[in-house]
């Protein structure tokens, strides 16, 4: 399997896990960092629509 053209670079794939209980996305690193974000911090995740979007949690 070779690489994705460059057009279709953050296209990703919905993958389960914990035994079909949860998916998870891989999120470019890139992206990760423009948005200063760090692992394991804590995240909120809304549905609008047919969109989801995902923001940092603030207390």
């Amino acid at each position: 399997m070779g690489r994705r053209p460059l057009s279709e670079k953050h296209i990703r794939s919905l993958t389960k896990v914990s035994g079909g209980r949860s998916y998870a996305i891989i999120i470019p690193k890139e992206m990760v960092n423009d948005l200063k974000w760090r692992a394991k911090q804590k995240l909120v995740i809304n549905k609008r629509g047919k969109k989801l979007v995902i923001e940092d949690w603030k207390p």
